[in-house]
């Protein structure tokens, strides 16, 4: 029977959804709902919502703190810098390679006002990660910081490459690359239906694939959760309760990934909501920012929550002004669901799930309904479609267990230029085949209980384990080898390999280590190396028996 709760808020979703509510909904040609009178392309986007928002304070960076309003008069003349000076045109790819900044933001903002095809580029990448990445896209420029740029640097070949000091003041900051001066230039039209974004995302082949979305798939990925969001303050405001400070988000995890791009960088756009910026993670520093700029809403993998809960200052620091902690990027710990509740007291905890695939969107499960069932990632997101998939793609009755799939108007258009990968990923009907095994409740909750991907997820980084594996096995002292994932307290999980030497070598962990440290990005390396002496387990197949290994080394 569905809680309390869920009668609440499926009855203040059919009424912002409904006849003369806010949200105006109708299907496109695929039959996916979609949200048809807010902005449908990123251009429009930012204009509306920075108009509507233009005086909030929208990022809050050290000393630095700039309006909606300033976001868009800088990320206007940047996207004319663009085309003028450095020739971008409709459909180019433009890379982004920075730590959270305020120039990470409006770089974004610019290249999609411009035309191009914004292309997160993963910041812990090493030289030869990112290689791959650029000769499938290849951008037509790179906007980086110093450390990234030269990391990039011998990898990009003939890509134009523009380093910025992002630790100064914005326009500063964008000064390489608008010459500090007012330049006219005219943007292009841009529909629905062209490319705006490319996001990586670590497949079970290992190579990094390039996941393509229209401005329609990104603009509907934000208008689900902005819906969810209006529609929990209604279910809020009917009980009595209205928020007691301005909305204000900590960004905190990374802007190339999709979570924060997109519920977090641009549904901020929509919900006028400040956002206060991390360069990196740091627990202490994160309670800091929250009681300093009294932040309203925390989400982040589930590692980070748990590091504040363990943080030995943590009863110093007033965090009264939090009232939602949600979690997203791996599974939590049931165990922590009831422990983030009497930690944080005036806080709400939630847990999200969806993919890059997705635009992020799938399921939330939120307040006391994630208290009921710690182990569901939730109900389906408004215009979130969910199915149970069995032998060729069948959808199975309700408790089946099968692949999950999602369909929706903010899924993918495909994988960029791998025809096979897009054809694999979706069903005939539209799903997006997620790798992931569960099955629906009575109540339509989704439970995950495997995964079908060969992917390791450590602290919300996806590690593909053929990826590690051919890192390891460029090393000519090794002679067979297998990663996989073990649990984690701290990080859900961390890769682990085995590996046998090379006969005669006298091969170390430590060589081994300093061998990859270059060649992967820091949560790619294992978090432990096992030296076997016999040949590892091995299928009738011929291929290495993961389950076997796994089930002798986890541990």
């Amino acid at each position: 029977m569905p809680s309390e709760l869920d009668q609440r808020y499926d009855a203040v979703l059919a009424a912002v959804t409904g006849p003369g509510g806010r949200i105006i909904v109708g299907t496109d040609d695929a039959g996916c709902r979609v949200v048809t009178n807010f902005p449908q392309t990123m251009p429009v986007f930012f204009k509306i919502f920075c108009a509507l928002n233009g005086a909030v304070e929208a990022v809050i960076s050290g000393e630095e703190r700039l309006t909606f309003g300033d976001l868009d008069r800088q990320s206007d003349a940047l996207a004319r810098a663009l085309v003028a000076r450095h020739g971008i045109r409709k459909g180019d790819r433009v890379g982004i390679a920075m730590r959270n900044c305020p120039a990470w933001i409006v770089s974004h903002m610019a290249i999609l006002k411009a035309g191009g095809i914004s292309t997160l580029l993963n910041g812990w990448w090493q030289t030869e990660e990112a290689r791959h990445a650029l000769e499938l896209t290849a951008p037509k420029l790179i906007i980086a910081d110093e450390p990234r740029f030269k990391r990039l640097q011998a990898g990009c070949g003939q890509i134009a490459l523009v380093s910025l000091p992002i630790e100064k003041p914005i326009a500063e900051a964008l000064a390489p690359l608008t010459g500090g001066e007012a330049i006219e230039a005219e943007l292009p039209e841009i529909t629905p239906e062209d490319d705006a974004t490319i996001l990586f995302t670590s497949g079970s082949t290992g190579e990094a694939k390039g996941a393509l979305s229209t401005h329609r798939a990104v603009t509907m990925g934000v208008y689900s959760y902005a819906t969810s969001i209006m529609t929990l303050l209604g279910v809020m405001e009917s009980q009595g309760e209205g928020p007691k400070n301005p909305p204000k988000t900590l960004l905190n995890v990374p802007l190339f990934h999709v979570t924060g791009e997109v519920p977090v960088l641009l549904n901020s756009f929509v919900i006028g909501r400040g956002m206060v910026l991390m360069p990196k993670w740091d627990a202490g520093e994160a309670l800091r920012l929250i009681e300093k700029e009294k932040v309203t809403y925390f989400v982040g993998v589930p590692t980070m929550s748990l590091e504040m809960m363990n943080h030995p200052d943590r009863e110093r620091f007033d965090l009264s002004s939090l009232t939602d902690i949600a979690a997203g990027g791996a599974p939590r710990p049931v165990a922590h669901v009831e422990r983030l509740k009497e930690t944080f007291e005036t806080a709400q905890p939630a847990l999200g799930y969806g993919l890059t695939e997705t635009n992020a969107v799938g399921c939330g499960n939120y307040w006391g309904n994630y208290i009921a069932k710690p182990a569901s990632t939730g109900r389906a997101l408004p215009f979130v479609d969910l199915a149970i998939l069995g032998p060729g793609d069948a959808k199975l009755p309700q408790g089946e267990r099968g692949e999950i799939g999602i369909k929706a108007a903010a899924n993918i258009k495909g994988y960029w230029r791998n025809d096979a990968a897009t054809k694999a990923a979706f069903t005939q009907d539209g799903f997006v085949k997620t790798g992931d095994i569960g099955f629906l409740d009575p109540d339509g909750y989704l439970f995950i209980v495997d995964r079908k991907k060969d992917i390791i997820i450590r602290g919300g980084e996806n590690i593909s384990s053929a990826e590690v594996e051919a890192a390891v096995y460029s090393c000519e002292a090794v002679a067979e080898a297998a990663v996989f994932g073990a649990p984690d307290e701290r990080l859900g999980e961390v890769p682990v390999a085995v590996v046998v030497p090379a006969e005669g070598s006298d091969l170390t962990e430590q060589e081994l280590r300093a061998f990859l440290e270059p060649r992967l990005a820091a949560f790619k390396v294992p978090a432990r190396f096992i030296f076997a002496q016999d040949n590892l387990p091995r299928l009738g197949t011929g291929k290495i028996d993961r389950v076997a290994l796994k089930a002798q080394y986890a541990a």
